[in-house]
């Protein structure tokens, strides 16, 4: 079992920046690909991010590209997301995922654990 807690939502004005941590704890968390998915009211979940075990691949959806940044710190047992030039499409809960696999994936049904999600507003 692995155990997610998404923190660092919150209310920020369009153009603003916010930074997501997802702490873990369990098994081994290198071991994971740790994505960060995310839900607006009325809509399906989307994907947003994915990192590979030791960061060196990385994958965004078209939508965040160039605005968001995903990274992980191995010692700490944390992911992160750095969310920059925030517009208010950005609305959601975000949740961050983990998957033991050696393959990116962008499919929320390929990860096997899930945080209980941050409030993310961005105001006009």
């Amino acid at each position: 079992q692995v155990q997610l807690v998404e923190s660092g939502g919150g209310l920020v004005q369009a153009g603003g920046s916010l930074r997501l941590s997802c702490a873990a704890s369990g098994r081994t968390f290198s071991n994971y690909f740790m994505g960060w998915f995310r839900q607006a009211p009325g809509k399906e979940r989307e994907f947003v991010a994915v990192i590979s075990w030791m960061g060196g691949r990385t994958t965004y959806a078209d939508s965040v590209k160039g605005r968001f940044t995903i990274s992980r710190d191995n010692a700490k047992n944390t992911v992160y997301l750095q969310m920059n030039s925030l517009k208010p499409e950005d609305t959601a809960v975000y949740y961050c995922a983990a998957k033991r696999s050696v393959a990116i994936t962008t499919r929320s049904s390929e990860y096997d654990y899930w945080g209980h999600g941050t409030q993310v507003t961005v105001s006009s």
